[in-house]
């Protein structure tokens, strides 16, 4: 893999989006729940109000934890943490289609979470986005 892209259009003209098969839930960790939805977790976020963690639907289902489901796309790019527009451009287009989403920037990649039932729908416009940057 080669090290992290910093230019703007350059990490949009690379993102490659990647649409993944499994659905994922944002779920408030509790006390009782939290060993199984940690362990599962693809992300984690700690607030004031607690944690939140991304996991299966079907674990959220089991647990009985009610909430939307959600597609990931993963931007293929190597994306350096301190690189400038990708999220905004990422956001801007899917807004334009009338797609919500919800953005997570780990070490190596940008990951958009988008209404489940939308997911072919956003992951056509970002690679629209892609190939008109190129």
């Amino acid at each position: 893999m080669a090290g992290p892209v910093r230019d703007r259009e350059a990490m949009i003209a690379a993102m490659e989006p990647r649409l993944d098969t499994q659905r994922w839930r944002f779920v408030l960790a509790s006390p009782d729940t939290a060993p199984q939805l940690l362990g599962a977790a693809i992300g984690t976020f700690r607030e004031d109000e607690g944690v939140t963690a991304i996991v299966p639907s079907e674990l959220a289902d089991e647990l009985g934890i009610e909430g939307p489901d959600f597609a990931r796309i993963t931007l293929m790019v190597h994306s350096d943490l301190e690189g400038v527009g990708l999220t905004a451009a990422v956001s801007c287009a899917l807004a334009d289609a009338d797609i919500a989403c919800n953005m997570v920037a780990a070490f190596h990649h940008d990951h958009t979470f988008v209404q489940a039932a939308r997911g072919e729908k956003a992951l056509g416009v970002l690679q629209e986005l892609s190939a008109s940057a190129t």
